[in-house]
């Protein structure tokens, strides 16, 4: 039933729109680390969405490379030399799946029953694909050399990740490909560079200055297309809404490939976007920073009942809005006023690079209203959901989008300090939020939030202040056995009815509820384990980094999560070979030692009673 619906949509989509209708579309992808998020699962990504089924003259994409690494440069202009042979191949085919990685695999579909053409062309693919693969495998194992001052690498000679100035490369103009456009942002000590949001508006002014595509999507770098005709989804949802008020934004899920077996850590998302589908009926879902398509006049601060022509927006307020940049007020103001060129009838991207490195400056911001009222916010370390509850406090409406095949699959971490670490970042971020304007009560006063999307979004910012009631709640069966007293009554008291009944209907109610989704008994059993265990590790150090911020005593870093890496054994087959998988490595990370002292406490309570 669902699939019908999705085929009729797009069936409907290409009698109603004609192809050179579709909007351009800018893509971001992003990345921080070439050994924490390796390099070539970042290149799978970048191949799987130039060849997603969309017109090539309407894509272009960006990569931000917050290390400055010439690694992460040199694979990219490699995998563009591969994807000239890679997306002709898919879209000749038909291929499926399009991240090479996750297609030559020893469960791909046999060949058997193919044409002797296909399986000639699959293999030259396949022998491609491992040439480009060993390439960056190599590089990665050797320092780049700068000795040619003409070479493209030649920028990279002695930088310092910290300490840079702005680089950008044009990689392809090609034709035959989406524009890809390499971008490192200036780095400075004494400049602060915003984490993830920093990066984001760099890559919305350098592609608005370059390409100003009216849609912008943005994915993490692990997070590749897993279903080809995303693009064409998420224009069924642009053009389905008569009123653009009803889709700022346009999110789709975030699932997991060769995720554990039953996910011991609960880290895979399976009943989080149950949960938020409750909210599609309110203002939509909430920004799960990657995965999403923006609008780029609703990522310029308008607002639904803004109404803005050309002639109306005086130079002055564009420069006290989106800086000094010329060519940026320009493309603002096509935006704004909903006139901006298709992205086929510009100049070639090549041609503003001055402009683009311009806007991608330490300084450009100081003076706007950028990280405050335009692109991504600042002032949280989860600048997704500081982000989108600033668009849906403007009255702006989101919505979820889940097609099948899933569009997107990530990596989730695979062991456990690796996960802890990403509940740490987000109990952080997300309780920095609520101590910001963009509070959510404060927006429903002041703006157009509605009361019951605030009720959400305050139910899920409080993650790291749920700690407190958690651990207190831990320790309590410890102090009753120190103190021989007890918090619920006895088995054999009446009143026992009351807590035992509300436990059993509660999770019977769960339980019904998380087999609509396909979840296992032992996955259930593990969600709820991980939920008192998250909430009492990584949750309360989060919540104890927000406190030691807001009384002046640390800053918050940013942790990028490591990105875990199968091997290539050379037969298109990846071996998992990190012996920590699905292991609980206590040792390896100190916010477990809230569990060990309340095992500790309840430990030697026993003994002592044992022992007198």
């Amino acid at each position: 039933m669902f699939n019908s619906l999705l085929f009729y949509c797009l069936r409907n989509l290409y009698f109603r729109v004609n192809e050179s209708e579709y909007p351009a579309v800018d893509i971001f992808v992003t990345t921080a680390d070439p050994i924490l998020e390796p390099c070539i699962i970042t290149m799978n990504t970048v191949l799987s969405l130039l060849a997603v089924d969309y017109p090539t003259n309407k894509l272009a994409l960006y990569l931000s490379d917050d290390a400055c690494s010439p690694l992460t440069f040199y694979s990219l202009a490699e995998t563009t030399k591969f994807a000239k042979l890679w997306v002709p191949f898919c879209k000749k085919y038909n291929i499926q799946v399009r991240a090479p990685f996750r297609y030559f695999t020893s469960n791909s579909t046999s060949l058997d029953d193919d044409s002797l053409e296909f399986r000639n062309e699959h293999k030259k693919m396949k022998n491609e694909y491992d040439y480009l693969y060993k390439k960056i495998e190599v590089a990665a194992q050797r320092p780049f050399t700068c000795d040619d001052p003409n070479s493209d690498f030649s920028v990279f000679c002695d930088v310092n990740r910290s300490d840079h100035p702005a680089i950008i490369k044009v990689v392809s103009e090609n034709t035959e490909l989406p524009y890809i456009i390499y971008i490192s942002r200036e780095k400075n000590p004494k400049h602060d560079h915003h984490y993830k949001a920093g990066a984001m508006n760099v890559l919305t002014r350098v592609s608005g200055v370059m390409t100003n595509a009216p849609l912008m999507l943005n994915v993490d770098c692990d997070m590749y297309a897993n279903n080809p005709q995303v693009f064409l989804h998420a224009m069924c949802v642009v053009f389905g809404y008569k009123n653009d008020q009803d889709c700022g934004f346009v999110q789709f899920p975030q699932a997991f490939y060769d995720g554990l077996k039953d996910d011991p850590f609960g880290n895979q998302l399976a009943n989080y976007y149950y949960i938020m589908n409750g909210l599609s009926a309110i203002q939509g879902i909430v920004y799960g920073g990657s995965n999403c398509f923006h609008r780029r006049k609703v990522m310029y601060g308008l607002s639904p009942n803004d109404i803005k022509k050309t002639e109306n927006i005086r130079k002055e307020d564009l420069h006290k809005v989106f800086g000094k940049s010329f060519e940026l007020r320009d493309s603002a103001a096509q935006i704004l006023s909903g006139s901006n060129p298709n992205i086929e009838n510009q100049r070639s991207p090549s041609s503003f690079i001055e402009a683009a490195i311009d806007v991608a400056s330490c300084s450009y911001e100081y003076g706007t209203q950028w990280g405050k009222k335009v692109g991504w916010l600042y002032g949280s370390t989860t600048e997704d959901m500081l982000t989108g509850l600033n668009i849906h406090g403007r009255g702006w409406k989101s919505v979820l989008c889940s097609p099948y095949p899933l569009a997107f699959l990530g990596c989730a971490p695979s062991t456990y300090p690796c996960s802890l670490a990403q509940q740490k970042r987000w109990a952080t971020g997300l309780l920095e939020v609520l101590f910001t304007e963009k509070n959510p009560l404060l927006l429903t006063m002041k703006g157009n939030l509605l009361f019951r999307q605030a009720l959400a979004y305050h139910w899920i910012c409080l993650w790291g202040a749920r700690s407190i009631p958690e651990i207190c709640y831990a320790f309590l069966p410890t102090y009753c056995l120190i103190t021989g007293s007890h918090f619920l009554p006895k088995v054999n008291e009446q009143a026992f009815i009351i807590p035992a009944g509300i436990f059993v209907i509660y999770n019977v109610y769960v339980l019904w509820e998380i087999k609509r989704l396909g979840v296992s008994l032992r996955m259930w059993w593990n969600l709820q384990r991980m939920g008192r265990v998250t909430a009492m590790t990584a949750w309360f150090f989060g919540f104890l980094s927000v406190v030691l911020k807001l009384i002046g005593l640390s800053k918050i870093a940013f942790e990028v999560t490591k990105k875990e890496h199968k091997p290539n054994n050379g037969d298109g087959v990846s071996d998992h070979c990190d012996k920590d998988a699905s292991r609980f490595t206590f040792d390896k990370s100190p916010m477990i030692m809230i569990l060990k002292a309340r095992r500790t406490w309840s430990m030697t309570k026993l003994w002592i009673e044992d022992t007198t």
